[in-house]
């Protein structure tokens, strides 16, 4: 038995790719290696010598080294962090854990990390990959999500920010990869066992479980390596949000100011249960073979329950404006509205494997060939029905965003279930829902071949071909039964509806108590409703959807040569890499034809659109070692981005037509992508790096892109449609007469070219030079980004963009006891309707500044026990947002704090 986790790191560019700290560090992702707690005086842990020896990773330190030192010896501009980043540092998920790397910004959902961006671009621009190949997930809205990823799947992450011609594309911003274990390279114990418990702050006292295992051993001589690794966990959290969605645009109440046209509650509560396992076989009978076989399962099953108060929307001659300032009513009463109490549960049930064989085979002492095939699919079961109750508040009420930070809201109790009674009924839904059933699938097989030529410079040159056929369908269904309170015949439920104030579920402490407007309230019981709907014989079946079912099928072969250099220039060593890619897509959208009526159309067929391009994807990395401490980097490179494949993704025309919750007449027509072009880029990137001592850097890296072919979300109010005049205003889009609602949109490609430009400073640093007393330290890195993209809905705009962003984590360690606190802070970006629920189509809000802070500590009392604590958002920071100017309202949220508890045994 070790006493330090081993981890060896391979050097270095191959001609087929970069492995970071390939070794499998699987002790620290177990939820934390006891040895990880300690410090080495070794110069091991420096990082790798240059005979290829093995690094002893025994304390955040030493990690941090052994990233430093992999990002030294490659030639491309990449950040990466190691296993015990993630196993140690607070973090839930991975997405919480690489927001420190420089360049990278993390959003949540409920609090929790759930999908990055790399400097500055959304989350759907930044490519994520398992040992380098496709990771299936048949449901995200925008990027990958990296919340169904327990953390326990990895052994080191990397970023890379300038791409090689050996890559796949897709990766606009950057690619980051998840290397998981390989079992030849562990030297630690054969089993790793782990318990954990979080607990979210909003969801009350109760703690949820996370249990982990890992075994890993070698045979036939320490040439057959074997690792299984499974965890499961259950998490719970909420948030909770107050906003404005709907506004009159000047002229329509008040001629100067846009007024508010509703106001909302909005309560998510999510549960969560996980189930990650990896495995990996690999067999290396000789130094010129290896072959090595890696899967990895996700299953994730979540419940969201949604409890929304809908304050009007209220009619334009029942408000009265009472103040106003920055173009907007900041205090309003409103004499009489309808109130919608809507609970909406969902189920998602998401599921994703991956399959991936390489063979590595040198049959000569200049040859290498590289082969992989891989298999990969995601499903997705994503079930939603809301019960909705609306009734009539006649007493009205009064709303004051004058202060944006403590917003007044009176009206009639929200406690009394003797006002949601028939007699003051308005209108209902029984059940409102969708069903979608989802797959995407991934099939590739990769082949090159490395010819070693040690000529003028040139190392070695590589031939490599590549083949995959990606596809993603979805069929949509709809179950609706909207009541009339006046045609009891045709909806006897009216009838049956359960009382409120007996059946329904009192929500209290909503917001944490922030502001002055009501904190319980009272909520249909969507559950109760269903049982009731089901008891009287009412049934109400998944109709097609027909518009919203279409399958998207790519095939997508390629070719690519590289010449990898190492050499000298004016007595410095220069490493690089030379490449051009090839790729030509044929795409087969396969799309319905329906009558156009909406959810419930008829279908008459199907159509197939067929698009094929071609595309030359050069590349250049060169990294000069001006002096043994200072390198030098520069790389060039042309990317594409595919039209992107997401559950949010609209192939067909479509137009709905309907009657609104407030029984107004709607509309609502948007136009499909199944034309779109690719999306490409030319991208520089400088970077210098100065390393002294051990473990200790400091770089800053310039980067460049110009854009073409960005896609948007275009929302628009023609003059007329129809035959029918109207208003014209695009985020109030009405009919003339002000009685019917519109909604228009598509998706286009933008033929300007957008300029990105930004800079990163990192620094990690250990103090034991300057300080009496060892085990100090800090890590931490700042990102400004820059764009002239035009403002959002008129072109491609780098929409969740921070223009700063800033990390820095100070440590103190020693053999025994470990601190780390953790600062990550961003500054405002901009939204609409295409990245966040809470705008309305046509609308922009802006996110504010956020600054939130993490703590973790350690205890490591003998080699093989170890325990660690920490809080997750430990000042209880929140994201609120703005409509026009940073004084005035639009939406606050709160979802608390995080606590988690640990202890990891190996033997």
């Amino acid at each position: 038995m070790l006493s330090h986790t081993t981890c060896k790191a391979r050097s270095a560019v191959t001609g087929t790719k970069l492995v970071l700290l390939s070794a499998g560090c699987i002790a620290a992702i177990a939820l934390g290696d006891p040895a990880l707690a300690q410090t080495s005086d070794a110069p091991a842990a420096q990082g790798q010598d240059d005979s290829g020896g093995e690094i002893v990773v025994t304390g955040f330190r030493s990690s941090l080294a052994s990233a430093l030192d992999a990002k030294r010896k490659d030639i491309r501009i990449t950040d990466g962090i190691s296993a015990e980043d993630i196993g140690k540092f607070p973090a839930q998920n991975i997405t919480e854990a690489i927001q420190r790397i420089p360049g990278v910004q993390m959003s949540n959902i409920n609090g929790r990390g759930s999908t990055i961006s790399i400097r500055g671009l959304g989350a759907q621009y930044a490519r994520t990959t398992i040992n380098g190949q496709t990771f299936a997930s048949a449901d995200f809205k925008d990027g990958f999500r990296y919340d169904i990823i327990q953390t326990d799947l990895a052994s080191a992450i990397q970023v890379v920010k300038s791409p090689t011609a050996d890559m796949d594309t897709g990766g606009l911003s950057g690619t980051v990869n998840i290397d998981t274990v390989k079992p030849l390279a562990y030297k630690g114990p054969r089993f790793i066992v782990g318990v954990k418990g979080y607990n979210s702050e909003y969801r009350g006292k109760e703690w949820t479980p996370k249990v982990s295992g890992a075994y890993i051993d070698t045979f036939a001589g320490g040439t057959l390596g074997v690792m299984a690794n499974v965890s499961y966990q259950k998490l719970k959290d909420r948030g909770d949000y107050v906003f404005i969605k709907n506004w009159y645009n000047a002229g329509v109440i008040d001629p100067d100011v846009r007024v508010p046209g509703n106001f909302r509650f909005r309560r998510i509560d999510r549960d969560t249960e996980q189930l990650m396992a990896s495995g990996a076989l690999q067999w290396k009978p000789s130094d010129n073979f290896e072959a090595l076989l890696q899967g990895e399962y996700s299953r994730d099953h979540t419940r969201y329950t949604t409890r929304q108060y809908v304050f009007g929307r209220w009619a334009s001659s029942a408000v009265k404006v009472n103040g106003k300032a920055n173009g907007i009513a900041n205090n309003i009463t409103i004499s009489n509205f309808n109130v919608d109490n809507n609970t909406q549960p969902e189920l998602r049930n998401l599921k994703t494997q991956a399959y991936t064989g390489t063979i590595n085979w040198q049959p000569g002492d200049t040859w290498k060939v590289h082969a992989v095939a891989h298999y990969t699919k995601g499903d997705a079961a994503l079930y939603e029905w809301a019960s909705i109750d609306e009734v009539n508040f006649a007493q009205g009420g009064t709303l004051d965003i004058s202060n944006p930070s403590n917003i007044k809201w009176t009206t009639q109790s929200l406690t009394d279930g003797s006002l949601w009674n028939t007699a003051n009924r308005t209108w209902f839904a029984f059940v409102d829902g969708a069903t979608h059933i989802q797959t995407a699938k991934d099939k590739a097989a990769q082949f090159d071949v490395t010819k070693d030529l040690g000529w003028h410079g040139i190392q070695s040159l590589v031939i490599g071909a590549k083949y995959h056929h990606e596809s993603f369908a979805t069929n949509a269904y709809r179950h609706d039964r909207d009541g009339d309170v006046t045609d009891t015949v045709k909806y006897p439920e009216y009838a049956w509806i359960p009382n409120l104030g007996t059946t329904g579920q009192l929500v209290t402490n909503f917001l944490d108590g922030a502001m002055s407007i009501p904190h319980s309230f009272l909520s249909t019981n969507a559950d109760e409703w269903q049982r009731v709907l089901a008891s009287k014989g009412i049934t109400v079946p998944d109709v097609p959807d027909w518009p919203s079912t279409y399958r998207v099928d790519r095939y997508v072969p390629a070719v690519y040569a590289m010449a990898n250099v190492d050499t000298t220039v004016g007595g410095m060593a220069l490493r690089g890499n030379l490449g051009v890619r090839y790729e030509h897509t044929h795409q087969n959208v396969t799309a319905s034809l329906t009558d156009g009526t909406g959810s419930d159309a008829a279908l008459l067929g199907q159509q197939h659109i067929i698009q094929d391009y071609g595309n030359v994807l050069p590349s250049a990395s060169f990294a000069l070692d001006l002096t043994p401490k200072l390198v030098a980097r520069f790389a060039a490179a042309k990317v594409l981005v595919r039209p992107l494949l997401n559950s949010q993704t609209q192939m067909a025309d479509t137009i709905s037509t309907g009657i609104s919750q407030q029984k107004r007449p709607f509309t609502s027509v948007s136009a499909g992508e199944s034309r779109l072009k690719p999306l490409t880029a030319n991208q520089l990137d400088l970077s210098l790096e100065f390393y002294h001592g051990r473990g200790n850097s400091i770089s800053v890296a310039g980067f460049y892109k110009a854009v073409k072919n960005g896609t948007f979300t275009q929302f628009y109010c023609p003059t007329s449609y129809n035959g029918v005049a109207l208003n014209g205003v695009t985020t109030d889009c009405q009919s003339a007469d002000l009685k019917s609602d519109y909604s228009f949109s598509r998706v286009l490609n933008d033929n300007r070219t957008i300029h990105i430009k930004g800079v990163e400073f990192s620094a990690t640093e250990n103090f034991d030079g300057f300080l009496p007393v060892k085990g100090f330290g800090a890590t931490g890195n700042v990102t400004l980004v820059d764009t002239n993209s035009s403002a959002l809905g008129t072109g491609f705009n780098l929409r969740d963009l921070s223009k700063f962003t800033a990390n820095i984590t100070p440590y103190w360690e020693n053999e025994m006891f470990s601190v780390r606190f953790s600062v990550n802070h961003r500054s405002s970006y901009k939204q609409d309707a295409a990245s966040s629920f809470f705008v309305n189509g046509g609308e922009i809000h802006t996110v504010r500044s956020r600054t939130q802070m993490d703590l973790a500590l350690g205890f490591t009392p003998n080699k093989w026990l170890s325990f660690t604590g920490g809080i997750i958002n430990l000042n209880n920071t929140h994201e609120d947002a703005y409509q026009t100017t940073a004084d005035t309202f639009q939406m606050a949220s709160r979802t608390g704090r995080t606590f988690y508890l640990s202890a990891t045994t190996k033997f």
